[in-house]
Order: structure tokens, then sequence, then C-alpha cells
């Protein structure tokens, strides 16, 4: 498959169906056997599985808008990967006008799904999603322009802010239906800002930003890394806390912490200082984050399989907020609108 040139990068999309059959025909994909939804997690692409009768099977992800390619975060940041000996689906065309991106099709097993299977030891997949951790965490800025994705964005205090801002609109307003006073808003403030200004005094390294076991595919034994796109400069806590504090999987302690030394074995000694400490802050405002998606997509979007991940997150953040003595204010504050927090 080959670029499309753009014919008409402005205009208003079709339906995702007639796109595919326009992509379908414009590539000479005529005999496709069964083009199939799946699912797209919280993303705002659709993807497809296109299955031809006489060549191997491909998907598509179909963008809300139409992209160039040359500036699509998605494409700039898998060259990145790529150099990083990272591995990601491999890139078989695009039509930017049509808003299409294909891709190698890599299967059905997503880490969680592997795991779920309840079959397999899940050390050495582990072992494997954190040294590629570590090699994303090894890129350069001084490479590459301060302009250039994905370094031209970061967990700022803004994003931050408004990260824990989502969780009370989102999760507590939205779908929990809570009514915070004045005086609870500003005791809030206080309590996400003191978090947020810690965070923001980390080392940064380049995060994935949700690397998790629902975006690492699993295919001959190996990791293949997914859903990229809006990777940035960030603590270097986060995507451990993602892998590791998992709202999708249960782990078992042992594996977290031997994880957990394997990840610290391969940082440099400056950045250890303080790395649980500072783990658990990143993890709470990780989880809290969390909760505000899947509040939003249960209470807004109406996408219930979210559900499944509350019980998991809030005993995250319950055993997070217990064992530091810092988060005492923030826990009376969540308890009333939060009573698993007691459990």
């Amino acid at each position: 498959m080959t670029a499309v040139p753009p014919a008409r990068p402005s205009a208003p999309l079709d339906s995702i169906e007639d796109r595919v059959g326009a992509y379908l025909r414009r590539t000479g994909v005529t005999d496709a056997a069964r083009v199939s939804r799946l699912h797209g997690d919280a993303s705002n692409r659709a993807y497809l599985r296109v299955t031809p009768h006489h060549a191997p099977p491909f998907i598509l992800a179909v963008h809300p808008e139409p992209f160039h390619a040359g500036t699509l975060r998605q494409l700039r940041v898998s060259e990145l990967l790529g150099r990083l000996a990272i591995p990601v689906p491999t890139v078989l065309g695009h039509a930017g006008d049509l808003g299409i991106l294909a891709l190698e099709d890599l299967g059905q097993d997503t880490l969680q799904d592997w795991l779920d299977d309840g079959a397999h030891d899940p050390a050495p997949l582990y072992r494997q999603a954190v040294d590629l951790l570590v090699a994303l965490q090894g890129a350069q800025p001084q490479r590459h322009a301060p302009s250039e994705p994905p370094f031209d964005i970061a967990f700022d205090q803004t994003t931050l802010t408004q990260e824990l801002t989502f969780f009370r609109s989102e999760f507590l307003g939205a779908h929990r239906g809570a009514a915070i006073s004045a005086s609870q808003s500003r005791a809030f403030d206080r309590e996400f800002g003191s978090i947020v200004e810690d965070l923001v005094g980390e080392s940064r390294v380049l995060c994935h930003r949700d690397y998790h076991s629902r975006n690492l595919m699993v295919r001959q034994q190996r990791l293949v890394v997914i859903d990229f796109q809006d990777a940035r400069w960030g603590p270097d806590t986060y995507d451990l806390v993602s892998l590791l504090r998992d709202c999708y999987v249960d782990l078992d302690p042992e594996l977290v912490s031997d994880m957990t030394d394997r990840f610290l074995a391969a940082t440099p000694r400056g950045r250890s200082d303080g790395f649980r400490e500072r783990f658990d802050l990143m993890s709470v405002q990780r989880h809290l984050k969390a909760l505000g998606t899947f509040g939003h997509q249960i209470a807004v979007a109406n996408r219930q399989g979210f559900a499944s991940a509350v019980p998991r997150t809030l005993r995250y953040l319950r055993r997070t907020l217990n064992d530091h003595g810092r988060f005492a204010q923030l826990y009376e504050l969540l308890v009333p609108h939060l009573p698993e927090l007691r459990q």
C-alpha cells in the first residue's frame, strides 16, 4: 500500500463506512472478505480489521478529522520509537484526506488478554515491558528540535491540574453525582496543587502516557507497543505506575516488586533517590486521572465496559492514600464521595 495524495483535506468527512470503502477502492483492495470493528478503548479513533480473501489482514485507524502525514503525531512518534528499537506496528499506508492510517495487524492478544488466560507466567513479558520502558526513557531531547513531536508537549502544571479537575467533574460530578461545596472545592484545589507542584519538579523523561496492558500487544511471545501518539515529556514514574498499578489487571505484589527493582537497576542513580515515595505520589495523580476518564466514559459516553475497572482503581487509591500521612486531608475530602476508600 502507498500513500494517497490528499484530495480534499479540509472537506467534511463522510461516515466511517464510506471512508473505509473509499480507501479500499483507492488502494485496490477489492476482495475484502470481512471488515470488522475493533474495540478502541477511550480513543476518539475507530479501528477496523480488514480481512482480504488472498492477502494478510490489516488494521485501519480512522481518525475523526483529515490529517497531513508529515505532521500526524502517530507517524512522527512511530518513527522515533523505531529508532529507539521499540517494536511498534508497521505503517502500511495512509490517506490523509480520508483520515485513514493503515497498520500491520498484530493479532488479537493484548497483554491483558494474555494475562486473563491464566495459563502463562507473566514475568518474561513484564521484564520485556520494563526494558522497553527503559529504552523509551533513554530518548535524547538534545537530538531533536523542541517543536518536534513528541518533544513539544509535556506533563506540565497545567496538564496535571486539568487531569485532576477532570476527576472532580467527570467522576465525582457526572458519575457519582457528588455536590462539592465551595469550601470543599478550595480544599481540593490546595491538595491537588500540592501534588502537582511536587510532580512538575521531578526528573522528566519521554512518557508513553498510557503504558498498560491494553496497549501492549503479544505477538509470538514478544511485546509490541501501540497507542503511543500522545507521548510527551513527564515524570519518570508515570509509565511505571501505569504498568505496575494497572487499572485493568491484578498483578502479584512480588512481581511488582521484582519489576520495580529491575527498572531501578537500569535507572541513573540520581533518579532512583526517593523513587518509591515519588512512585506513590504519581500513583495518586494517575489513578484520580483514570477515574475521571472512567467516569466520563460511563456517565457521558455511555460506555459501560469501563465500570469494571473502577473497583480496582479505587483499591489502588485506597492503599496509597492510607500508606502516606501527607494524603490524610485528601482522604478526608474524598471519603464522603468515595465510601469504597473506607473498606
